[in-house]
């Protein structure tokens, strides 16, 4: 099928100023070309780098900042595990501050509405880098320090689905489902409160609405109609689509909003327990209690279970 050409350079005029960038577009070519991702060279400098900062953010910018600024609760952080769940949060937030806005600036794409398989634009290219570079990050951690397989299954899908992007295929839709994140900036948040001394305050109690609010609304009401429409898009070219794609696709996006639901059940009982002691989950698993427990930092004062269901 012919590409549709947006009015915007086809490669990403950013990523030509980056150090080294057709050394990274070369190295990046025997990739592209193995998997069929043709637009993947261009922006390859951009997910590299996006790679590196937030490994820096994570090993270094973090834990050189959160010890200066919040000496006292980053200080008292003893366990390893605690330590990298902080600076993890560090850079989920700066993950969503920079990839949102470059997500929402596709949605003015017409080539994208145009043809909602295969269009293409620009600044898909760079959303999608960013995100990747971020995903890949974020699976490998899930990996080096393992504490919960929805973690690295979120990590290894969503990196799968958006490098799919590349080919292109989907474009339409990777910037929109990015819209998830919005929830995390409200999660991240929640956790930080725990974390300075702020569990059962109102300003926690506020922050917990709020959360709970676009978790459902971006996650799971907008999440699912998104799907249905993914999902409409993906089987009416089924024909000329191999069936490795489809089941790709089709588990993998299933698989996210399976995980999402799960988390918004542990994020209610989380945010209650903060706020009524005799919150009790909807079902007597103790081990799915200890479960939601573990995902969490377990650093907040008289907070026994954290809202880290979610996604980084």
């Amino acid at each position: 099928m012919p590409l549709l050409i947006p009015p915007s350079d086809s490669v990403s005029s950013f990523a030509m100023t980056l150090p080294f960038h057709t050394i990274l577009q070369a190295a990046a070519q025997p990739i592209a070309n193995l998997f069929n991702l043709p637009h993947l060279p261009d922006y390859f400098p951009t997910l590299f780098y996006a790679f590196l900062a937030f490994t820096a953010i994570h090993l270094v910018i973090s834990p050189f900042l959160s010890a200066r600024i919040f000496p006292q609760s980053y200080g008292k952080l003893r366990s390893r595990r605690a330590v990298n769940q902080w600076n993890i949060q560090v850079v989920s937030l700066f993950h969503v501050f920079v990839v949102l806005p470059l997500a929402i600036s596709c949605f003015r794409s017409e080539t994208l509405t145009a043809d909602k398989l295969y269009g293409w634009d620009d600044r898909v290219g760079t959303t999608v880098a960013v995100a990747c570079g971020y995903f890949i990050w974020d699976a490998l951690d899930a990996i080096i320090n393992f504490d919960d397989l929805s973690f690295l299954i979120h990590g290894v899908f969503c990196c799968t689905l958006y490098m799919m992007t590349f080919r292109p295929f989907l474009g339409y839709f990777a910037p929109r489902f990015l819209l998830w994140e919005t929830s995390t900036i409200f999660l991240n948040i929640h956790r930080f409160l725990d974390k300075t001394g702020y569990t059962g305050s109102t300003a926690q109690w506020i922050n917990g609405i709020i959360l709970l609010s676009t978790f459902f609304s971006c996650r799971i009401v907008y999440g699912w109609y998104l799907t249905v429409q993914f999902m409409e898009a993906l089987f009416s070219a089924r024909a000329q689509l191999p069936n490795s794609y489809l089941f790709v696709f089709c588990v993998g996006n299933l698989a996210l909003n399976t995980l999402n639901i799960i988390w918004f059940y542990k994020m209610i009982f989380a945010v209650r327990k903060r706020f009524d002691k005799e919150a009790k989950p909807l079902t007597s698993d103790s081990a799915s209690v200890r479960a939601a427990a573990a995902n969490g930092s377990a650093n907040g004062p008289a907070a026994p279970v954290n809202v880290d269901g979610a996604t980084n």
